[in-house]
């Protein structure tokens, strides 16, 4: 199988769309993800790596009130964040990580708590619907484990909605039996 980095770069390629990141506790890895792929500037523009959530409000627009009241590590700010990075940096598609990689629980929450987000164009009839999606993690392992399994969770949401929701169905009821990716 094509490694999924490649096929949502050679999908997007396809389509003539692109694709912005917005990144937390992942730091700059799904960039360096997408970046390994031969040939992905054709589609890939860049990434915010907005590890302090003051990046997140100025340069990410996520809303000042939510990040006061929910912390940085929520559902709502990953798709503020991915919405955000769409926006900024002129993207079809945007994609976010946001939550506590460790060692220490964070706003609140803790250690494996993740929020990936997927955020893009309303497709017409028989393609992805886009708009905002969100998917929330409870993930086990060591701080670098969290990250990684991070990064290959926000490429895993995004070529669901770039292929349609029967393969993100199937990918779901896969994720609950193995536990994980």
């Amino acid at each position: 199988m094509t490694h999924p980095a490649a096929e949502v770069l050679r999908l997007l390629t396809v389509r003539g769309e692109t694709l912005a990141v917005a990144e937390s506790l992942t730091g700059g890895l799904v960039a360096a993800e997408l970046a390994a792929v031969p040939g992905a500037s054709k589609a890939f523009r860049g990434s915010v790596t907005a590890y302090a959530t003051d990046l997140k409000r100025d340069v990410l627009h996520v809303d000042a009130a939510l990040l006061e009241r929910r912390g940085a590590v929520d559902p709502q700010v990953a798709a503020q964040m991915a919405a955000g990075v769409r926006r900024a940096l002129g993207a079809d598609w945007g994609i976010a990580t946001t939550g506590v990689a460790g060692p220490d629980p964070q706003d609140g929450q803790p250690v494996g708590t993740v929020f990936v987000a997927v955020d893009g164009p309303f497709g017409a009839a028989g393609e992805a619907s886009g708009g905002g999606k969100v998917a929330a993690l409870r993930l086990n392992g060591s701080r670098t484990e969290i990250r990684m399994e991070s990064v290959r969770s926000v490429v895993a949401l995004l070529l669901e909605q770039l292929v349609g929701e029967r393969t993100g169905n199937e990918r779901a009821q896969d994720t609950e039996q193995n536990g994980g990716f």
